[in-house]
Parts: structure tokens; sequence; C-alpha cells
């Protein structure tokens, strides 16, 4: 029986279409191929978000050959979008897939669209327009216990650093129809939580006819009353409603943690970015958060070193974040994207001083995450315990709503099982507790 591999760089969203094609694809004609063994096709789906990211897919794809010597090889995702001139030139690829040619890459692989003849074709999914994406494969991948849904793709935004919509098109949302189908096959395969994704979630509707909302989706999915928990993934601070959040705060069924864009804490930043918001109303929406969910964990994403990126916005970054209850940050430095506006701005930042402020802003990050960790000591939680072990202690490994990593003692029976785990100890890297009960 033929075997696939696929190798995943980059988003949530890059996840869950590989999971979505994983999930199509195995069945009586194929097979995942299995560690160590080589794959009859492997498809390489990349990341074009940073310029490391760029060179990490040329590796990967680099990789695949090397290790699949007699595999068909393609590669697909952001950076075969927008630099494929670049992929063609390894010795060794097959075939470059397009983002509307992603969705059918099941069907192409099975039709033998993918040649070890074919010298690094092009295949489209017939057009630049992206189709609705897929929101759901037929089945969830092996050892997954939070699958992704993606029910959007595309953004609208254009920030001046980000090639993503050049890569993945305009906004594009899956119908409020499927999601819900994908979240009652999910719930009827015994998972118990679900992270719906896309590349710009809250957009969600807005191009649909009739149009509809997030809102609107979160509130068919509450009425579905499954056992499931859902998590968001990212969502942009304008976006993210009163209305939104007061679900969340009203319902068991949403997780209590949002992961909020901030980018930059300084006002004139913001704007050459064309980021739509002040700190102002960023400071107030996290406060708001707050007030309303109390234990949730609230997450950010920082962009250091942008140009003109002075000490004194810098220091206004630095001193917002300082302020603000976040639980943790994910910090990148700038990475100029041929094609974005601010690949042609003059005022770069030095890279030295990029590393600095990185560096600054990682471990205040990592203070702000041992502070909400420790808070939970002698507090009990409930843990979706994961199907892996930790692979240093041997310990059951799970994530509480409040996206807490919690390690305990128990049996693999409590694998893919909400449990209640009193905290014992934290770092800011984990915590540690001891099982109370497993809810029946």
């Amino acid at each position: 029986m033929p075997t696939f591999r696929i190798i995943t760089l980059g988003c949530k969203v890059n996840q869950a279409e590989s999971e979505s094609i994983a999930g199509r694809l195995t069945g009586p004609d194929w097979q995942p191929a299995g560690p160590g063994e080589e794959a009859d096709v492997c498809i390489v789906n990349t990341c074009a978000v940073t310029q490391k990211a760029a060179m990490q897919s040329r590796q990967a794809v680099r990789h695949a050959i090397q290790l699949n010597p007699r595999a068909c090889v393609a590669a697909t995702g952001c950076y075969a979008a927008i630099d494929p001139q670049a992929l063609m030139a390894i010795k060794g690829l097959h075939g470059i897939v397009d983002q509307a040619g992603k969705d059918s890459l099941p069907e192409t692989i099975r039709s033998g669209g993918i040649a070890k003849n074919s010298r690094t074709a092009l295949l489209s999914g017939g057009g630049e327009t992206l189709r609705p994406p897929a929101v759901f494969s037929c089945d969830a991948p092996a050892g997954r216990t939070r699958p992704f849904l993606k029910v959007q793709d595309g953004c609208d935004a254009f920030c001046t650093y980000c090639i993503v919509p050049y890569a993945r098109g305009r906004s594009c949302s899956s119908e409020p129809q499927a999601v819900v189908a994908g979240v009652e096959r999910l719930a009827a395969q015994g998972f118990h939580e679900v992270v719906l994704t896309g590349i710009h979630i809250g957009l969600y509707g807005r191009d649909l006819n009739p149009r509809s909302s997030l809102l609107e989706l979160l509130q068919r999915v509450q009425a579905l009353q499954t056992p499931l928990r859902v998590r968001l993934s990212s969502i942009e601070p304008l976006e993210l409603s009163d209305e939104i959040i007061s679900l969340a705060a009203g319902s068991d069924l949403f997780c209590r943690h949002f992961h909020i864009p901030l980018q930059s804490g300084d006002a004139e930043t913001l704007k050459r970015m064309g980021r739509p918001y002040s700190p102002e109303v960023f400071d107030a929406l996290v406060r708001k958060v707050r007030l309303l969910l109390p234990d949730a964990a609230i997450g950010a994403d920082v962009l250091v070193g942008f140009p003109g990126e002075s000490e004194t916005a810098f220091e206004n970054t630095c001193r917002l974040i300082e302020a603000l209850p976040l639980t943790y940050l994910h910090v990148f430095p700038f990475s100029a994207r041929p094609g974005t506006a601010a690949h042609g701005f003059t005022d770069k930042v030095p890279p030295e001083r990029i590393k600095q402020r990185c560096r600054r802003l990682r471990k205040l990050g990592s203070l702000k995450r041992l502070g909400f960790h420790r808070s939970f000591v002698g507090r009990e939680v409930q843990v979706l315990t994961e199907s892996r072990r930790d692979p240093k202690t041997g310990l059951l490994k799970g994530v509480s709503s409040n996206y807490l990593p919690v390690l305990f003692e128990g049996g693999d029976a409590l694998m893919n099982r909400l449990v209640n785990v009193r905290v014992t100890k934290a770092d800011a890297v984990r915590l540690n507790g001891n099982l109370v009960e497993t809810p029946g």
C-alpha cells in the first residue's frame, strides 16, 4: 500500500490544513508512513511569515528529498505561494501546489497528479480566488487530543509588515452549517476540545451571503450543547467584542483563553504598522477580559524592531505590557518581507538592538507567565489529558481551559479525558499537581 508523509511548518492554520489532508487521504488505498519509513509521496506545507520561516521551508524540502529519495515530493503553503521560483530551483522537488489546489491534494495524490517525471510542475486548484476552506477531515489525526477546526482563511488587513494576505488572498469563511457539522463530528468521535482557527478569525462571516459574524457562529456552536469545550485561536483587538467576551464568561463551553495580537505599545509605531487601534484601546480590552474572566489566560504577540521603533517607542511597549494583566507573550523580531510596504522602509533598527529588545521582552513574558502559574498553586483545575506522556518525566500531561500546562501522575486510562488536578507547584514553564477525581 502506498504511503505519504506531510511535513508542516508555521501556524495553526497550516497544521489544520495538513491534518485535513492527512485525514481525507488515509484509507484503504493510502496510509501515513511510519517513523523512519520512506514515503511514496511527501508533502511539505511551508511558511513564509519571516525570513527564517522561508529558510526553514527550503531546508524542510531538501530534508524531505534526502530522507525520501524514491518519493514524489511536493511543496505547498505560503512560501510556495509567494516564491515558487526559489522552490523550483531545488533539485528533486516534483510539484508546487498553490493555495487554491491545497484542499484538493488528496484527490491529486490519488490520481497521480504529483508524478516523479514532472519537474516542479505548478499544480493549481483553478485560479487565484480561494474557495471556502475545508473545515474538517474525515478523521482527526492520531495522537491529538485538541484537534483544529479551520473556519476561515485569508486576510483583508494588509498590515505593512505582513506577507500573509499576499500568500493566502482575501478573507474567506466556511459556511456555518459546515462548521457546526465539524464540531458535531468531533464530539461524536469522543474529543473533549476543539480549537477554532483561521488566518483572521475575527473576520468570519463578513464574506458570506447572508452575512454572518464570529459571534453568531459561536452562538450556533453553543446551541449544540456538545460536551466539547471550544478554544479560539488568535483574535484581533477590535474584533474581540464585548458580546464575545460576555458569551465566553457566561458559558463553560468556551475556554478561558484569549490570544490578542498587540504588536506594539506605541501609538505611532502601530500607525506605521497599519494596525487600526491604539495602545489605550488594547489596554481597556485586556482589563475588560480580566474583569469578566478573572482566571483567563491572556496572551499577546509583540513585534520587535519595526522600522522607526525608537528607544522611546520600545519603552512605551514595555510599560504597557508591564502594567497589563497579560499572562504570556509571543515575541517576534521584525523580518522584512519582499512585497510588503515595510520592506521599503529605510529607518531600520540594527539587528543587535532587536535581539536585545527581544531578550528583554521574553524575560518580561516569562515573569508574567510565572506569576500567572504560581497563582494556581493550591487550587484545583480541570485538565484535558493528552494522549502522550511528558517525554522528560513520564508523567501525564494536559492543558486546562485557561491554557495551563499541567503534569501529574496517573494511568494511561486517563488519556483524552477531563480530570481534576490540584496544583502543588509551578514554574514559568509548567505546573505539577495531584489527581483529585475524574468527572463522570
